[in-house]
């Protein structure tokens, strides 16, 4: 019976190291599948800008049009959501997070991801069949490279948040007290607004987790269902020609899905990265920007 088309091995939590010695030990200890695929997608998106900008014409071609398009739209959303002031210092790394997301999302939908590698210790050579060590494994389904690039944000967050409105009014937006109250009122409510803004100063904290938690969650456990999918009927016990036919057609929805899902990601990461800078950067009514 021919190998499915759809071969996929269930991801662990952990992201093996690849490049394996005869004896299960690999070349290089620090290079795990994920890096190995974040490095393949970093350079496929520099050669696809490099391609679309190397010869630019006032009638551009497909290539020019579609990263002037992809541009443009990136631009005019993060634009409204941040505004006139700020776009033009934070487009870059926003618009860059978000290709890379979904380009790394998508990446992990190609036949070959997850299902070839290495197989027990002392093989020695890339295998189809019982794969321990995947070759390729998409590089958002490992949390260290998603916690690493909201870690990335907030740093960038941080500094872009002083630089604009101040240490002092950075500050007072966290502690001080709201309202425009003033007087005995506002001395009476400090102490509440000191602990609010506590609060905040964990909320803010916590937003690197649910940043990185939220993306790898939803890519690592479709990564995972999709492989649920493909041997279901290998699970259930039918037989071969019957779970070779369900491998090939009961993904198919499947992969759709996850086609929506892997834009959907890259989209809400980013948006919540506007979000949280336009909160920390808007000018209060009738202050001088």
């Amino acid at each position: 019976m021919p190998l499915s088309p759809m071969l996929a091995a269930s991801l662990t939590l952990h992201a093996p190291t690849i490049f394996l010695d005869e004896s299960g030990v690999s070349y290089f200890e620090w290079l795990s599948n994920s890096i190995f695929v974040s490095c393949i997608v970093s350079a496929f998106i520099i050669w696809f800008c490099r391609k679309a900008t190397k010869n630019l014409t006032s009638i551009p071609g497909p290539t020019q049009n579609f990263f002037e398009a992809v541009v443009q739209s990136l631009y005019d959303l993060i634009e409204s959501i941040v505004g006139s002031h700020m776009v033009a210092r934070v487009f870059s790394l926003l618009a860059t997070i978000f290709i890379f997301i979904v380009v790394s999302n998508w990446f992990g939908l190609l036949p070959g991801v997850g299902s070839i590698g290495w197989g027990n210790p002392g093989d020695g050579f890339l295998s189809v069949t019982n794969v321990e060590a995947p070759l390729l494994r998409p590089a958002t389904a490992d949390l260290n490279m998603t916690l690493a690039m909201a870690s990335i944000f907030m740093v960038f967050w941080l500094y872009w948040s002083i630089s604009e409105v101040g240490i002092r009014s950075f500050l007072d937006h966290l502690f001080g007290v709201k309202g425009g109250l003033t007087g005995i009122m506002a001395i009476l409510l400090v102490p509440i607004f000191l602990f609010v803004g506590v609060i905040e100063v964990v909320s803010i904290a916590f937003r690197p987790v649910s940043l990185s938690l939220r993306l790898f969650g939803n890519i690592f456990a479709g990564e995972n269902l999709l492989t649920t999918m493909i041997t279901l009927g290998k699970q259930l016990g039918l037989p071969e020609w019957i779970a070779y036919i369900m491998s090939v057609t009961i993904p198919l929805p499947f992969y759709f899905l996850e086609l929506l899902v892997g834009l959907l990601q890259a989209t809400v990461f980013m948006l919540l990265c506007a979000v949280y800078i336009q909160l920390s950067t808007s000018h209060e009514e009738g202050e001088e920007h």
